[in-house]
């Protein structure tokens, strides 16, 4: 059960990458109402599976597998880093690209 905290993690970082590379790709069409409630739902996803990674942590803590814990402890800080970030600039992007295009 523990590790569909990775799993879960994995998908919403997936999600949080890909609903605002969605949300560029219909820049074309007229109907721009959609991207602020994507890049809020980009976000959350972000958050959510940083939360996971959180509580995998924990989980390794509490069954005390030190061994475990420093072993993915780098990893873990770089991808979520890496989440973050990438997060972050594609929903700047989309901010950018949509901030003149608001319908009124």
């Amino acid at each position: 059960m523990i590790g569909f905290l990775n799993l879960g993690s994995l998908v919403l970082g997936l999600i949080a990458w890909i609903l605002p590379v969605v949300s560029l790709m219909q820049r074309g069409k007229h109907d721009h109402r959609n991207w602020a409630s994507l890049s809020i739902v980009s976000i959350s996803a972000c958050a959510i599976s940083l939360c996971l990674q959180i509580f995998y942590s924990y989980h390794l803590v509490k069954i005390a597998d030190w061994s475990a814990l420093m072993d993915i402890t780098g990893a873990v800080a770089f991808v979520s880093a890496t989440l973050l970030i990438v997060t972050i600039i594609l929903n700047a992007i989309t901010l950018i690209v949509y901030r003149d295009r608001t319908v009124k």
